[in-house]
């Protein structure tokens, strides 16, 4: 059995995919995962919005990964896309966040994002976490009010390689440190 430590260290962000599909329960399962991740004043200020349909895709590769937005073209080859949407925080958090001047919502967003991709690695699908896209087109093709915000675009499927990137971290003594700075 995988430990999280391990779960956590082997997990990469894949920009070569497969055309193997994913199966929609698996799917799921990454999805109700990350429901289950905390929030503050347990707002879940998120929405989930899972994209599998074959044409809807393409139409995201070309009208959402293209132009200024190629970097990402890579991911046209997943064989799901998730569109995580910032939705209404709770008061109590809305205020302390304005008081301690923090984005909640988004720390909430990244902590569920986190639960998604780690359970995607569990399962042996890969994954790339996407910022960097056309979000009023997405947002035209999937029909969401002008309004919402899309914070971050999900890509998911199996590896094309078996190895994975080699992970430069920083060194723990400048990251991490016991009771000062």
């Amino acid at each position: 059995m995988i430990t999280f430590h391990q779960l956590a260290k082997t997990r990469r962000s894949i920009r070569a995919f497969t055309k193997q599909n994913i199966k929609k329960e698996d799917v799921a399962l990454c999805v109700e995962t990350a429901r289950f991740a905390p929030s503050a004043c347990n707002s879940q200020p998120w929405k989930f919005v899972i994209i599998d349909d074959p044409l809807l895709k393409d139409q995201i590769a070309k009208r959402v990964l293209s132009g200024i937005h190629k970097m990402n073209y890579f991911a046209v080859n997943a064989s799901v896309y998730i569109a995580l949407l910032k939705e209404p925080t709770k008061m109590p958090a809305w205020l302390g966040g304005k008081v301690r001047n923090t984005d909640f919502h988004r720390i909430d967003i990244g902590i569920a994002c986190s639960h998604l991709v780690l359970q995607a690695q569990d399962l042996g699908i890969a994954s790339c976490i996407l910022g960097w896209f056309n979000e009023r087109n997405l947002k035209k093709l999937l029909k969401v009010p002008f309004y919402k915000k899309i914070e971050l675009l999900i890509a998911l499927g199996y590896a094309k390689k078996i190895e994975l990137p080699k992970k430069i971290l920083k060194n723990k003594n400048t990251t991490m440190s016991f009771n000062q700075y």
